[in-house]
């Protein structure tokens, strides 16, 4: 089947016609993030469209991480799309465990994809999963709360600057804290956060030998120094707050400021669901004058299991929802600040879009993140809030298990380092890495 016949509706007839055998349900497993939940709302587009329909599993992200993984390395057969990310993308690329995305229409214009974007979801030339959206992180702040501190955010500002905001900005009386951050344990929730800020402290997960680094300076300064901020300006509980539940602080006007994924600039100044939406700014994730920002990179993207009896209408799916029509749709019903950002280039040069509070921002977030060179000093892999080895989504989930129980207080900073540091060494040894 041609997915350039995308335009054959959904009558049993017209299907025929189109060289379409019979209409398929396709079963796709996603992320609970506002995005993903709105393109469920869209879906009916879709079935009009093609005649398919969708059953959706959405799931929170440890969770989903944890059902397609298992899912894929079994050859359980249980969804016809996954939603992943760039970790997973080249590593089960290499494995064969995905479908080649390197027969799409001429229409889709894949290579209107960012080279950022493209790059992290290929494995040697080839791209195994399309971005539904892109990010970096940045910083969200209050411009109320940061002038009522007497203090101006800079566009790029250091850790220290961050720090003090914070403290100046906590109203505890109030149910105002300085900052919100992820502290929730999971390689991609806390972990995915402190493993960027790690990068601007100078600390790295290896060595060029594949020595875990947890026992340096600099990760002690990256740990201590998050913990000490967030005990005096975080939220009660941070520890076990991830991205949804930072964003709904945020969106309640309880955090003077929140480091986190650029996406969710568009629910931060939707008045739809923020207090706070004419009140936030954005600048650029804090550094330490090393040469490396705290931003990462990712892409929720939608990959084809390989294996799956319903490919063709599964390709299908991945134009409609990645697709310039599919920008255009949500435009239409949302509004062009509600589009799912970073992962076309035409959408920053659509005039429509440029003017966007946070677009500017966002791509300038995206372009400065360097996965090949994500460290002060040099490291054998690559990827910025994780290392793509096959191995790290296990050991990082395990690290973060333990920062997260340095952060709620029930054992301190330096023996989450330590059982970071063994476990880790342990671990790569096993894999034959040392």
């Amino acid at each position: 089947m041609q997915l350039t016949k995308f335009v054959c509706t959904a009558t049993a007839a017209t299907l025929l016609a189109c060289g379409v055998a019979q209409a398929d349900t396709l079963t796709i497993a996603t992320v609970n993030n506002g995005d993903m939940i709105r393109m469920q709302g869209l879906t009916d587009d879709f079935t009009a469209k093609t005649g398919h329909k969708v059953e959706w599993v959405t799931l929170e992200e440890n969770v989903l991480r944890q059902r397609v993984t298992t899912d894929i390395t079994t050859k359980g057969g249980a969804f016809d799309i996954m939603t992943i990310g760039m970790y997973e993308t080249p590593i089960w690329g290499k494995n064969g465990w995905l479908v080649p995305l390197n027969d799409l229409s001429a229409g889709y214009n894949v290579d209107d994809i960012l080279p950022a974007m493209a790059g992290g979801l290929s494995y040697d030339g080839t791209l195994f999963a399309a971005p539904f959206y892109g990010e970096s992180s940045m910083i969200m702040y209050r411009t109320d709360l940061m002038a009522k501190a007497g203090l101006e955010m800079p566009a790029a500002p250091s850790w220290s600057f961050i720090a003090k905001a914070a403290r100046e900005m906590t109203d505890r009386d109030n149910e105002i804290n300085g900052i919100c951050l992820r502290g929730k344990a999971g390689w991609g929730e806390g972990g995915a956060f402190i493993t960027a800020m790690s990068n601007s402290f100078g600390a790295r997960w290896f060595d060029d030998e594949w020595n875990a680094q947890f026992d340096t300076r600099e990760w002690s300064d990256t740990l201590n120094f998050y913990v000490n901020m967030m005990n005096d300006a975080g939220p009660a509980g941070f520890a076990t707050n991830g991205f949804n539940e930072n964003l709904s602080l945020f969106q309640q006007g309880k955090c003077g400021m929140w480091i986190d994924a650029t996406v969710a600039a568009s629910f931060v100044t939707n008045p739809k669901d923020s207090t706070v939406a004419d009140k936030v700014g954005f600048a650029l994730a804090p550094d330490n004058g090393m040469g490396v920002r705290s931003n990462w990179l990712w892409a929720w993207a939608l990959a084809i299991p390989a294996g799956t009896q319903k490919e063709a209408a599964a390709k299908q799916f991945i134009e409609w929802a990645t697709s310039n029509g599919y920008i255009e749709l949500v435009a239409a019903n949302e509004g062009w600040a509600n589009v799912p950002p970073g992962a076309r280039t035409s959408l920053y040069e659509n005039a429509n879009y440029k003017d966007i509070p946070f677009a500017k921002m966002t791509l300038d977030s995206i372009l400065s993140a360097d996965p090949n060179n994500s460290t002060v000093d040099p490291s054998p892999y690559v990827g910025i809030q994780f290392a793509a080895i096959p191995e790290f989504a296990g050991i990082a989930t395990e690290v973060s298990q333990e920062f997260s129980a340095a952060y709620a207080g029930q054992q301190t900073v330096e023996e989450a380092l330590a059982k970071a540091q063994a476990l880790t060494n342990d671990a790569m040894e096993a894999a034959g890495y040392r």
